[in-house]
């Protein structure tokens, strides 16, 4: 996460963001596997209850089975992969079998560690409600079918209850606080570019027009000069008049060209443009939080390519293509970053069959459409791709090198079907 470099960055805030240093996953690994030394309970159970050696090895293998799964999943809460809530099933099936298998005190209590997992790991509130009551149903159930005491039942029921349930606030807790600081970051990088922004125009306004009369005035003299009788003052004075006019249009031209990088476009304030237009045309917006999280961190001239492309695709979303969802995605290669925007509407359909949500090259509008993506991005070494997605639906690729290339001379579109 960058720091404010020069007032032109922003620190970025990423919900989460910092459980994906080795230090938190570490600790947040450590700090679960202290609780689950309360599952020596189990263990003593089965060395007390007079199984055989196979059937106690069976039920180390589940217990070991169980703890290594909880140890994978849980600290990883924060971040949740594919296999998470799958994961979730499997640590029910092993506290069942457990509990079917050997029953008594120590297996019902594997259900205390299933409540506090679905509390975490189930995403929506609703759902994870679901599943803690559903936890705290099979605890019941298990503890009256295996016969354990009331004193014993009692005693775990509480943690069953009020662990699953706390666990539900303090994800909702960790998420509201994290949408709090994204909020925040937004509103930072909005005040920072409508800072720059605002420079830019007062530097425009105050040595815009100064420089510009300079030059007049300065060539209205050279010409005036001309008039006079020839001698070698008047072409000395003459020369020096046109000198002065030169670097006032140099001075000029190097100022709009210094203002112009005042408003180079970011992926961060890019992003946050396109959520609002997305959301004002009844557009459900879906974004990667790698936008933010990147912009800045690579070749400014790639980022403001791949910004342009990102207003020019929500724009043609928002006009042409009928779309219910767009989702829009950054994705880190290794020597380059692809803008992946996608939606599910109508598109434009092309002679060739090709379904595109923007104007098609040789069209009247081909040169703010797609050949004014591709020129930017060829501008950077970067290439841009068109496709139909899923019926109905159409996708754009836009990608650029990490490191800066050679420019290439012309631009160029690809299209594919799938």
């Amino acid at each position: 996460m960058a720091n404010a470099e020069s007032g032109s960055k922003i620190p970025e805030v990423h919900p989460f963001a910092g459980y994906r240093s080795r230090g938190a996953r570490i600790a947040g690994v450590g700090f679960t596997g202290v609780w689950l030394f309360y599952l020596i309970g189990p263990v003593v159970n089965l060395f007390s209850g007079h199984y055989s050696p196979l059937r106690i090895g069976a039920g180390l293998a589940i217990i070991v089975g169980f703890s290594a799964l909880y140890l994978i999943l849980v600290p990883t809460w924060p971040m949740p992969r594919r296999y998470t809530l799958p994961g979730l099933g499997v640590l029910a099936l092993l506290a069942t079998a457990a509990c079917v298998f050997y029953g008594g005190e120590g297996a019902v209590a594997l259900w205390i560690f299933m409540s506090s997992a679905s509390g975490l790991l189930v995403p929506s509130r609703s759902w994870a409600v679901r599943t803690v009551i559903g936890c705290i149903a099979c605890y019941v159930i298990f503890s009256a079918t295996t016969h354990v005491s009331s004193t014993d039942f009692l005693s775990n029921l509480l943690p069953v209850l009020f662990i699953g349930f706390a666990m539900i606030g303090l994800r909702q807790r960790f998420e509201l606080t994290a949408e709090l600081a994204m909020a925040r970051g937004e509103v930072a990088q909005l005040a920072a570019n409508e800072e720059r922004l605002r420079l830019a125009r007062d530097m425009h306004d105050l040595t815009g027009q100064s420089l510009s009369m300079i030059t007049l005035k300065s060539e209205l003299a050279a010409r005036l000069l001309g008039r006079l009788p020839e001698s070698s003052d008047r072409d000395r004075a003459r020369d020096e008049m046109e000198q002065v006019a030169a670097v006032s249009r140099q001075t000029l031209r190097d100022i709009r060209e210094a203002l112009s990088g005042y408003r180079r476009p970011t992926l961060a304030v890019e992003v946050i443009t396109a959520r609002a237009a997305l959301a004002s045309a009844g557009i459900a917006a879906r974004d990667d939080a790698d936008l933010t999280l990147l912009s800045g961190t690579f070749d400014p001239d790639a980022e403001a390519a791949l910004a342009w492309c990102l207003r020019e695709a929500v724009t043609n979303v928002v006009r042409h293509s009928g779309a219910k969802n767009c989702s829009i995605n950054l994705t880190h290669h290794k020597k380059a970053l692809s803008l992946t925007v996608r939606d599910d509407g109508t598109g434009h359909t092309r002679p060739d069959g090709c379904g595109t949500a923007v104007h098609p090259p040789g069209s009247d509008r081909a040169g703010s459409g797609l050949h004014g993506m591709a020129e930017r991005l060829s501008a950077v070494g970067g290439s841009l791709e068109l496709r139909p997605d899923v019926s109905p639906g159409f996708c754009l690729i836009a990608t650029v090198p990490l490191v800066p290339a050679a420019r290439p001379a012309a631009a160029k579109v690809t299209s594919s079907r799938v």
